[in-house]
């Protein structure tokens, strides 16, 4: 059984994303509600705070990075984050090993959204994903998508994640209950979650279940006011969060 604890993760990003997380937020809600609404509304807003101890960041308007002493996910997430009551979330996934730890399997099971309410949601089936008919998401994703070219030095190749076969048919790819992870090699691929009552504004997270620890990817959805602000913002945000990492 897989162990969810480790006392050897760095944990030296976490004050920082949080903060400026903390700020984005805070001048979004100032900018559009205005400062007497604002200040009720600071007093509920929470930094993200994973569970376990680990590192993360941010790397562009909707790509987010988090890693601990085993395992390395990168995760883009600008489609999900217009599809706001849709019941069917798509992210782009990047996975590898921390430098030499032995090579393991990623399956299914070993990845969950978390949603701001804190329901617990497995990866779709394969047999969901046909049911649903995602080719205009995929279409619009292919469309509209981020690098998560973001990964440690060591890794020198590129695998596909196949845990759902091409929505289009026009490639013969099959899908895999589990894909093979190596430090040398970044897996990347589209996951599928089924979100009864469609997606919510607020903060998400996507854990990633290695063989001795968790890593756990926070993103936020935006409502519409708020996203205009943080594109606004963003470079700035960027610079000063690289800034005090160094």
């Amino acid at each position: 059984m897989k162990n969810h604890t480790s006392e050897k993760y760095e944990n030296r990003d976490l004050g920082t994303m949080g903060r400026f997380l903390m700020m984005a937020l805070a001048v979004m809600v100032i900018t559009t509600l205005g400062a007497p609404v604002a200040q009720a509304q600071l007093e509920d807003l929470k930094k993200p705070e994973p569970t376990v101890p680990q590192a993360f960041t941010l790397q562009g308007e909707f790509v987010r990075m988090a890693y601990n002493n085993e395992g390395f996910v990168t995760l883009g997430y600008r489609i999900a984050d217009g599809s706001v009551g849709d019941e069917w979330m798509l992210l782009e996934m990047g996975v590898t090993l921390q430098n030499k730890i032995r090579d393991q399997k990623l399956t299914r099971e070993d990845l969950t959204l978390v949603t701001p309410d804190g329901t617990h949601i497995s990866l779709a089936s394969q047999k969901e994903f046909n049911k649903a008919n995602l080719r205009a998401l995929d279409k619009r994703a292919t469309m509209m998508r981020d690098s998560i070219n973001y990964f440690p030095a060591g890794v020198t190749r590129v695998n596909t994640m196949n845990f759902f076969a091409d929505p289009s048919g026009k490639s013969r790819t099959l899908a895999y209950d589990q894909v093979s992870l190596h430090y040398q090699f970044a897996t990347v691929g589209r996951i599928y979650f089924h979100v009864p009552g469609g997606i919510k504004v607020g903060q998400h997270w996507l854990y990633v279940q290695f063989a001795d620890s968790v890593v756990q990817v926070p993103f936020r959805i935006f409502t519409k006011e708020e996203g205009k602000e943080f594109r606004k913002m963003w470079k700035t945000l960027k610079k000063e969060h690289e800034a005090d990492m160094k």
